[in-house]
This record gives structure tokens, sequence and C-alpha cells, in this order.
């Protein structure tokens, strides 16, 4: 028996104040940095920020066409009256 998938749909990150669609890894990185959060680690693969005086981290692809709904929530649970992820 195989499950069969729907097509999946396609969905983007927004920075809630200005309805901003994140595009790019350093669009990303401006807006969480005004939120307080600063690259910890970073890799070939990943980059991982950090909120100062926290505990937190949030781990992105370098690659930013590899940013997935994952990356996305979880950037979204970390900073929730900043971010949203919406279904294009």
């Amino acid at each position: 028996m195989e499950l069969e998938q729907e097509a999946t749909s396609r969905k983007a990150l927004v920075y809630v104040p200005a309805n901003e669609t994140m595009r790019s890894l350093e669009a990303l990185e401006q807006r969480l940095g005004s939120l307080g959060w600063e690259r910890y680690y970073e890799d070939r693969a990943i980059v991982q920020l950090h909120k100062r005086g926290g505990v937190d981290l949030i781990s992105v692809p370098r690659d930013f066409s590899r940013l997935r709904s994952t990356h996305m929530y979880d950037v979204v649970v970390k900073n929730r009256d900043h971010f949203k992820v919406v279904d294009l």
C-alpha cells in the first residue's frame, strides 16, 4: 500500500511588521538582527543564530532555496509577533 501525496503547497516566511516576504538569508538575518539575534555558528551548509542573553538557536540553510517549512516554523515559534508562514 502506498500513500499518495497531493501536490505540496509552497510556503513563504513573512516579516509581519513590514509585510515583507523573506527572499534571502541576508534579509532574514537583517530582520532577526533587529530582534536581538546574531550569528552563532556557520559552516558550508547551515547558519545558526542565537538570541543575546538566551539559549534559543535558529538553524537555517546557507542556500536559501533549501529553506523548508520546518526552518520557517522554527523562526516563527521563536519570534511569534514578528514572523508568519503563508501559503503561496
